[in-house]
């Protein structure tokens, strides 16, 4: 079999640019010509095993960073937005959006943030009433969105705030509830449980922290760290915004909420400890939240997490939908990305989970760029906590390219080598080049439509 060969031009500028060093500096220390280098950085030239071993001894480079960076998502995010009708005589064709990713790719996300503007300008505009009665809160998308392409391009792993979940875990002692709730008496700060719908409240004043008593145990101890995020990891929390630089504040403040969400999930499950029992585990999720008193949706949320330099995790996508298919949490650290816009692909097993409650479903998928996956899916529906009190219904998928199946007890009895066991899915209608999906909703860009008006198949139209 062939080696891939590997171009990744704007990595090897960005660790030279990180380093502060000169083009022929860096030749240096990688012991190769000044224009080998320039070829290199160019992508004239892809990078040999010499220079990956030399970036990985010189400048401890996790080399498995080389072979997934950004140049997947952005080729995805922009195929996606050049899926705008606006673009539909003039959309480039993938191999160019391939070139633009990786020679280019801050000019690829400055188009992205464009095409972002000009939709919140176009949306606004088309509802403009509704938007004057909203007291200006129709900035809010922007701000949602602008965050989770924070995380999004962060394969969701925030080390700084990782690691100091996994430093303070350390100092709580086995029962990590308990630990929390004395390390708050000790700044003076008392936690009551309280019979309240509202699931924690601090007062600053009284410095109390009321937690509702009815909500499940998982719930309480996430929401007992996530308010000791915000009072003991402030200045943490605030110089990772910082570095971020949000456009707005409402990005900065929605962005913090999720920063304390991830020291909450973090301290739950401590990085090294939560691999190495994922690990033993097999990646059993039921297995795993009864060892660290978390929810089956922290579990597959944490593991989507694992990507630490040189302590690599199983690269996982996890997503959690709504009944009505609104993807309402994405993260993904595989070549799976999911629509930016719209719902997930209905023929993904996520959306049958609500029919089955309380049940895993197993499926084993193909997108259209021939890459094979394991998805997970359940439902996890939440109750109010007493009778009367409305049930938020969710489900959730985790997943893995096939080729890391055999690490997950989900994988057992799955025949992984027959063609016929994958089932086609896509991830957006107006991106998916399947011809024939009887579940199509609006037809693919780059085809031509041919509507014949005697003639009717799965679809009111053929694709050419």
């Amino acid at each position: 079999m062939a080696t891939q060969k590997l171009y990744v031009g704007a990595k090897l500028r960005e660790i030279r640019v990180r380093f502060g060093l000169t083009q022929k500096d860096f030749a240096a220390k990688l012991g190769i010509s000044l224009p080998y280098l320039n070829q290199m950085e160019n992508n004239n030239r892809p990078v040999s095993s010499s220079v990956v071993l030399a970036l990985a001894q010189e400048f401890g480079l996790d080399v498995t960073e080389l072979g997934q960076g950004d140049a997947e998502r952005l080729v995805s995010d922009m195929r996606e937005a050049l899926a705008d009708p606006l673009f539909a005589e003039t959309g480039p064709q993938l191999a160019d959006l391939r070139l633009a990713a990786s020679n280019a790719p801050v000019f690829a996300r400055a188009f992205l943030a464009l095409h972002k503007a000009y939709r919140q300008t176009h949306e606004r505009l088309a509802s403009l009433d509704e938007a004057l009665g909203r007291d200006g809160s129709q900035m809010q998308p922007g701000a949602w969105e602008e965050v989770r392409d924070f995380f999004h391009y962060c394969d969701n792993y925030i080390d700084a705030v990782d690691r100091a979940a996994e430093r303070f875990a350390a100092g709580l002692g086995e029962d990590i509830r308990a630990g929390a709730i004395h390390a708050l008496a000790g700044q003076g700060i008392k936690t009551r449980f309280i019979q309240d719908a509202i699931l924690r409240q601090f007062d600053a004043t009284t410095r109390e922290l009321d937690l509702s008593s009815l909500a499940p145990a998982e719930t309480q101890t996430f929401q007992l760290l996530l308010q000791v995020a915000l009072l003991r990891q402030d200045a943490l929390l605030e110089a990772t915004l910082d570095l971020a630089r949000f456009r707005t504040d409402a990005a900065r403040e929605i962005a913090k909420i999720g920063l304390a969400n991830y020291f909450a999930g973090a301290t739950m499950m401590p990085y090294g400890a939560f691999l190495a029992a994922a690990q033993e585990t097999r990646h059993d999720l039921e297995r795993l939240a009864a060892r660290f008193g978390a929810s089956i949706e922290q579990v597959a949320h944490r593991l989507s997490t694992m990507q630490r330099p040189g302590a690599k995790g199983i690269p996982f996508f996890f997503v959690r939908v709504d009944q009505a298919g609104t993807i309402t949490k994405r993260h993904s650290a595989t070549r799976l990305q999911f629509a930016r816009y719209g719902g997930a692909c209905p023929l993904w097993n996520v959306h049958r989970a609500f029919e089955t409650p309380g049940q895993f479903l197993r499926q084993l998928a193909e997108t259209p760029d021939g890459v094979r996956y394991l998805s997970v899916a359940r439902d996890v529906s939440k109750t109010g906590g007493h009778f009367g009190a409305p049930v938020r219904r969710y489900a959730i998928a985790l997943g893995c390219e096939v080729h890391h199946a055999g690490a997950l007890v989900y994988a057992d009895g799955l025949d992984l080598d027959r063609d016929s066991a994958f089932e086609p899915i896509g991830i957006s209608c107006r991106i998916c080049e399947r011809v024939m999906c009887h579940q199509r909703s609006v037809p693919p860009m780059e085809r031509t439509l041919k509507v014949t008006p005697d003639r009717r198949g799965v679809l009111p139209y053929d694709l050419e």
